[in-house]
């Protein structure tokens, strides 16, 4: 049975809390990944799972419609019959309100309180539950947009690792993209901008890279935004941006923010009279069209996808939405956004490979599952693991809002990644 959402001193004071105190919440006898010699969170008929999920931020930006996603795909699954038999008891996202103490405590209650046997979805943009639940050796999948996805034994990201070490690859997708809407990389600059968080500083690395191997001139490139508060004046950064290309404005302005940010920023580019392309990874949402104000702040901008288009006749699209509409009680159903498609992906990759293991499913016979998995033409493309552990799957589109609709401006393409160094 699906259960409702629930909702649940600093970071440093959370992690020392967990280093105190796993040996004496957890018995000596059963060690990570079981309980009482059963696999954790699996019966025999269930298999219980949760989320830890951004929904609601100092900023008003929320990430909630992650669960909606996951859930529709978790109750297409039960509806089929399960996996191999067992139905999936899905308890719904624990909130971490963006918190890394949250985000640490909630790892901890699904693992030590719940007894989940995976965390499907996981979307914030801090992880410090990470090594917990590495160390737990819980199966756990969300958007590879953060260092952890990359590497780690038991953490997947639904497209594969977005920031990688040294020794990975970068996804194309975006400069790419990006080169082909303006004709072409060479002789054109760009300034990439991100928030002053480790996400912000491992996106300037990785995308100041990546611009300039697809050949472009990365003429700015800064974590400086405040990732706490949304600044009241962007005058500092669009003056800086402006001046960036030897006096002059970029050819593209890169933003790595989330929706409050790029909304203040891209109205102050504007009204600076900057005229360049404008780009972003988040702004794919039709709920945003609601207010005049952010229709105006983000028309003509290209948003980054690492999924099918909305727009597109993909019959696997076409199975979403129906399954969206049936997670949201068939009527009314609510805007389609890429927090539904992040819980939904994340949900259906934990699922094949659980799929894969077969009816004996224990972390072990997971994980050697996960070690052997393929699959082809999905919504994100073509899958494999543990690839998807260092390197991400390379595919994506760009979508323009352009008059109050999304348009299709790059379509859905998978792209070589490059070693990333």
């Amino acid at each position: 049975m699906l259960r409702s959402i629930r909702t649940l001193a600093a970071a440093a004071a959370a992690l020392a809390l967990v280093c105190a105190c796993n040996s004496a919440a957890t018995p000596d006898t059963a060690p990570p990944g079981t309980s009482g010699g059963e696999s954790r969170g699996v019966t025999a008929d269930s298999i219980k799972v949760g989320g830890i999920v951004s929904m609601t931020t100092a900023s008003g930006y929320s990430k909630k419609d992650t669960d909606l996603g996951a859930r529709a795909r978790y109750l297409r699954a039960n509806a089929e019959g399960g996996v191999n038999g067992r139905k999936i008891d899905y308890l719904g996202a624990e909130d971490d309100g963006q918190d890394p103490a949250k985000n640490m405590a909630a790892a901890r209650k699904l693992v030590q309180q719940d007894k989940v046997f995976a965390v499907s979805p996981m979307s914030s943009v801090t992880f410090s539950g990470a090594d917990f639940l590495e160390q737990e050796k819980v199966p756990t999948f969300g958007w590879g947009t953060l260092p952890s996805f990359c590497g780690p034994k038991y953490i997947y990201g639904f497209n594969g690792c977005l920031v990688p070490s040294p020794g990975g690859t970068l996804n194309q997708t975006w400069p790419e993209g990006i080169g082909q809407v303006l004709g072409g990389a060479a002789g054109k600059s760009v300034a990439v901008i991100a928030n002053d968080s480790d996400a912000g500083k491992f996106g300037i690395r990785t995308f100041q890279q990546g611009f300039a191997s697809a050949g472009f001139t990365v003429s700015y490139a800064r974590a400086s935004v405040p990732a706490t508060a949304v600044p009241s004046d962007w005058s500092a950064y669009v003056k800086e941006i402006m001046q960036s290309n030897g006096g002059k404005g970029p050819d593209a302005v890169v933003s790595v923010m989330q929706t409050p940010n790029n909304i203040g920023l891209f109205t102050a580019l504007k009204r600076a009279g900057y005229k360049g392309l404008i780009s972003d990874p988040t702004d794919y949402d039709p709920g945003l069209l609601a207010k005049d104000a952010t229709k105006q702040a983000l028309d003509g901008v290209h948003v980054l996808l690492q999924f099918e288009p909305f727009e597109s006749d993909h019959p696997k699209m076409a199975q979403f939405k129906a399954d969206i509409k049936a997670a949201a009680g068939g009527q009314d159903t609510p805007p389609l956004n890429m927090h539904m498609l992040t819980g939904y992906m994340s949900a259906d990759l934990f699922l094949s490979i659980a799929q894969k293991a077969g009816k004996d499913l224990t972390v072990a016979s997971f994980q050697t599952a996960a070690q052997g998995f393929s699959d082809t033409g999905t919504l994100v493309g073509d899958r494999a693991e543990p690839k998807g552990q260092k390197d991400s799957f390379g595919c994506g589109a760009l979508v323009q809002l352009k008059d109050g609709a999304y348009r299709v401006s790059v379509p859905f393409k998978c792209h070589e990644p490059i070693p990333f160094s």
